[in-house]
């Protein structure tokens, strides 16, 4: 064993009794992969989430919850430390990987690492002991070969942090190992949306295990899209697939809180169900309107209000804030998540979102949300909204919105808000009554001073927060040859436009 952990688990069993499991919670977060608030709790009827809506039933579900980034790496750089991850340098996607590291600021401790301090046992896995992210035996199908014979820390769960850690901040992928009477912090990391997938054939065998596991799979006629998104037999069953990968979500939910249940540990659990960002898709995941930036947010567990919804703004980051909260431990002074369940609480007045560089694609967009309106930022308008980029382009679902434009098939919402050559300096959305954001309000005068008002917040907050602006130009390209080991024509042509268009001041 870890000499550390070691220590760690000997000090467990020396804590007093004040600090036992008895008056400890255990913490257990679900983090789902691209995922919007697709469950019947929050308002979906083509689909049912019984277990997703028994949390929200037997605890508080916010309706206004926020990622503060809407890519994987950046959201959970910032999920781990409670941190802004423009304040902490780690806010473009899959950045630090190269030659150049990213580390973390002084005075700021990922949440794990102060578990660990407190005598918790830090874990991250599935949640189960015979099944994997997926909830798919381990060891079968592509993911399964990779972790074929695997010893017990190829099980940990999805990371994905831009900044160098220490492994050792996880002492296994299971809370079964820990001491008598220890409590236990375990990240329950699941693939969501991920498990549907870039191709019709791979969704259509998801639609098939659906019918296998759930009895039947969502029929893409009944499929109800956004406005901007055309009734095109692709993505109608491509959305499909992906409300069968939120009920397939809902059911590992339920099996874990089967075996809290089964193992008694349930009612002495801080539960927090959220996911990392909304749906991946044109204008969802990698966007900061709601498609790709709202996400469920529920909690269930001692002390917590049954069946109560709160519609404050809120931002993942006071995950980290009020787990510590929970556990009895001060939160570290630089900490910028803030702890929403404290009775004196005083309710955000907005939330703030920044998207930077995913993958090869230079960006950033900055936004800020209040009680009604929207705010958005673009420092590269001269760029279309649908920058190129393999990862997106892969996507059937993207392959046939470029196909449809090129043919000029698209209705006109589309065009405007998916494929105008260049985009607004600032766009404004009275988002609550504008529920996808289509009509943009920036350029119109009777909004003028909430305009105005929006603009002087979000650079207050760029100022505050120490926003570190664009990445430096010898990061990208040590974080790009990383990308380039893939030996991927695309990319290589797309790092090249981007450096082309940051030449010509685009």
């Amino acid at each position: 064993m870890n000499p550390l952990r070691s220590l760690l688990a000997s000090a467990a069993l020396l804590l007093p009794a004040a600090a036992t499991a008895a008056e400890r919670p255990n913490l257990l977060w679900f983090v789902v992969d691209d995922m919007s608030a697709h469950f019947s709790c929050y308002g979906e009827t083509l689909i049912q989430t019984p277990h997703v809506d028994r949390l929200a039933a037997e605890g508080t579900r916010f309706t206004r919850a926020y990622v503060t980034a809407p890519v994987c790496s950046t959201c959970r750089s910032a999920l781990i430390t409670g941190m802004y991850q423009t304040t902490i340098g780690a806010h473009h996607h899959r950045s630090g990987r190269g030659e150049l590291k990213i580390h973390l600021p002084e005075g700021v401790t990922p949440v794990p690492v102060l578990l660990q301090r407190a005598g918790y046992y830090t874990c991250i896995g599935s949640g189960l002991p015979d099944k994997d992210f997926r909830g798919l035996p381990f060891g079968e199908g592509k993911a399964g070969k990779k972790k074929a014979g695997a010893a017990a820390k190829g099980r940990l769960g999805k990371t994905d942090y831009n900044f160098e850690w220490d492994p050792a901040m996880y002492d296994s992928h299971d809370w079964a190992g820990r001491a008598p009477g220890q409590p236990f912090f375990m990240q329950v990391q699941l693939h969501g949306g991920k498990l549907r997938a870039d191709t019709l054939e791979a969704n259509r065998a998801l639609a098939e295990r659906a019918r296998a596991e759930l009895g039947s799979a969502t029929d893409p006629q009944k499929v109800t899209l956004p406005p901007y998104y055309p009734r095109d037999p692709v993505l109608l069953e491509d959305w499909a697939a992906y409300l069968d990968s939120v009920r397939l979500t809902d059911k590992h939910v339920g099996e874990v809180l089967a075996r809290l249940e089964k193992e008694g540990l349930l009612e002495n659990t801080l539960i927090v169900f959220m996911t990392d960002h909304g749906i991946s898709h044109a204008r969802g995941k990698q966007f900061l309107y709601d498609e790709g930036a709202h996400i469920p947010f529920i909690v269930r567990g001692p002390g917590i209000a049954r069946g109560a919804v709160r519609g404050d703004l809120v931002e993942q980051i006071d995950l980290a804030a009020l787990s510590l909260a929970a556990a009895g431990q001060p939160l570290p002074p630089a900490m910028q998540g803030r702890n929403i369940l404290a009775k004196d609480y005083p309710p955000r007045e907005a939330v703030f979102a920044a998207r930077d560089r995913c993958d090869e694609t230079v960006e950033r967009i900055r936004s800020v949300r209040t009680d009604r309106f929207l705010y958005i930022r673009n420092f590269y308008p001269k760029r279309p909204h649908l920058q190129p980029n393999a990862y997106k382009d892969h996507k059937a679902i993207v392959a046939a919105l470029r196909a449809a434009h090129a043919a000029g098939a698209l209705p006109s919402v589309s065009e405007e808000l998916l494929f105008r050559p260049e985009r607004p300096a600032e766009e404004l959305y009275e988002y609550v009554n504008d529920r996808w954001q289509v009509t943009d309000l920036a350029a119109n005068p009777d909004y003028r001073q909430v305009l105005e008002s929006h603009r002087a917040r979000l650079d207050a907050w760029l100022r505050d927060s120490r926003d570190p602006g664009p990445e430096p130009e010898a990061m990208f390209d040590s974080d790009m040859a990383e990308y380039l080991k893939r030996e991927n024509p695309e990319v290589e042509r797309n790092i090249a436009l981007m450096k082309q268009w940051a030449r010509e001041g685009k």
